[in-house]
């Protein structure tokens, strides 16, 4: 019993009720968020779009939600997290109900690009307001939470999702709706705005205390596109997602060209999910007494052996050995990603921040099959040698970019908590 109280403490003990409402909503939203999955089929199967133009609606969707990610930045840091979570969800509703009973497909290209906006807009806004409100010291397992509930809110909707869909696409849009609507309300009733706990006081620190990322006049979203920390930061991270967009895009098409059909693959993402929902709550006690660029460094290492050890495979036992490998790494990566994020961003810009870093997923779903499609079509097998070989030269930048980044935090948290800083601690950055 005292071990289970002990683990239950390191894994989610500590964090405030506002972190709990937050990721109630995310749990729900997730859970609900099915309907997209089903774009494409619903698109060719009821409303009688080609493949191709199937694909251009998607397409809009996924643009949209580059879009939205930067426009939730910019208002959750303008506005409030409150408010921007608020209207992205309820113009979710909106958008999802008017979606279920429209016809025409250019409307319905219309609407899925909007949905794509207002689907990306949460994501900074909830990061910003669980850094607002959990101290520094606990947010790695609040991050580790955060990555668990959106994981297992997505295996739930997959469930979900294909038993709506064989009965009618409108009740999926629908029920989508309105589990949208039943986050808002969670937020709405329980989730203060936070926005008041980033602000910086009225009398700013000396300049030459401060990162030279900060030190302007007109704070905004270029600040973090020209701070090369974070840049960095952010680069390694996309390689990372690259690595992680080859489940989804081409290792179907890997698993095909061994004989391996669609049941297979589906084992395999099976298991990779089965495996974040019961290990990832192991994961804070693990990794919490190391250094996050060392963790990161281990998890990119894991994730390139994962990938690369495709280059041997040709039956299903190896592709599942391989999950096992590249979704530890995943799991170890989560919380020390989404930590260094947010130690990164200045207060006032903690919004803007996550919206720079979340562009990597879109750009990365962009990059993987588009470049992997041609690699795996020419070079084969060697095409996971690469990918391997792209994740090992990540990890060895972890360790060498680790160093340099603490340095930079170092001399934000002064800045931000008003101590003079020595000599050593001002870091030059872009």
């Amino acid at each position: 019993m005292h071990a289970l109280r002990r683990w239950w403490h390191d894994t989610a003990g500590g964090l405030p009720a506002t972190f709990w409402y937050l990721w109630a909503g995310l749990l729900i939203n997730r859970a609900g968020a099915f309907a997209m999955l089903f774009l494409s089929l619903y698109l060719t199967d009821v409303r009688g779009a080609s493949e191709g133009l199937a694909g251009t609606v998607v397409g809009a969707y996924g643009a949209g939600g580059a879009a939205g990610v930067l426009l939730g930045g910019v208002l959750a840091d303008r506005w409030g997290r409150r408010a921007t979570l608020l209207a992205a969800h309820l113009a979710t509703v909106g958008l999802m109900v008017a979606l279920a009973f429209t016809r025409p497909l250019l409307l319905i290209a219309v609407l899925s690009a909007l949905i794509g906006v207002v689907h990306s807009m949460p994501s900074p806004a909830f990061v910003a307001a669980i850094v607002d409100v959990v101290p520094a010291e606990r947010r790695s397992r609040a991050f580790n939470l955060q990555f668990w509930a959106f994981n297992l809110g997505m295996a739930v909707a997959s469930l979900l999702a294909g038993v709506l869909a064989e009965a009618s696409f409108t009740a999926l849009f629908l029920v989508d709706a309105g589990a949208t609507l039943t986050a808002a309300a969670v937020i709405a009733w329980k989730v203060p705005e936070t926005l008041r706990l980033a602000r910086p006081a009225a009398d700013p620190p000396p300049a030459t205390a401060a990162p030279k990322s900060i030190r302007t006049r007109r704070p905004g979203l270029h600040t973090a596109l020209t701070d090369r920390t974070f840049l960095v930061f952010v680069g390694l991270t996309f390689v990372l997602a690259v690595l992680t967009m080859q489940t989804s895009t081409i290792m179907p098409l890997a698993m095909r060209a061994d004989g391996l059909g669609p049941s297979a693959y589906g084992l395999v993402v099976a298991l990779g999910g089965a495996l974040i929902v019961v290990g990832q709550l192991f994961v804070p006690r693990l990794i919490d007494r190391h250094r996050k660029d060392v963790v990161l460094a281990a998890s990119t290492a894991l994730l390139a052996l994962g990938f690369g050890a495709l280059a041997i495979a040709d039956e299903l036992a190896i592709y599942l050995g391989a999950a096992v490998v590249w979704t530890v790494g995943s799991m170890l990566a989560a919380p020390p990603n989404a930590q260094i994020n947010a130690d990164l961003a200045p207060p006032q810009l903690r919004a803007r921040y996550q919206s720079v870093f979340y562009l990597t997923f879109p750009a990365a779903a962009f990059v993987a099959p588009t470049l992997g499609g041609v690699s795996l079509q020419h070079l084969g097998d060697r095409h996971w040698l690469i990918v391997g070989g792209l994740g090992l030269l990540a990890a060895l930048g972890h360790l060498l970019a680790g160093p340099p980044r603490e340095r930079h935090v170092a001399a934000l948290r002064r800045v931000v908590d008003r101590e003079p800083a020595t000599p050593a601690d001002r870091v030059p950055t872009g």
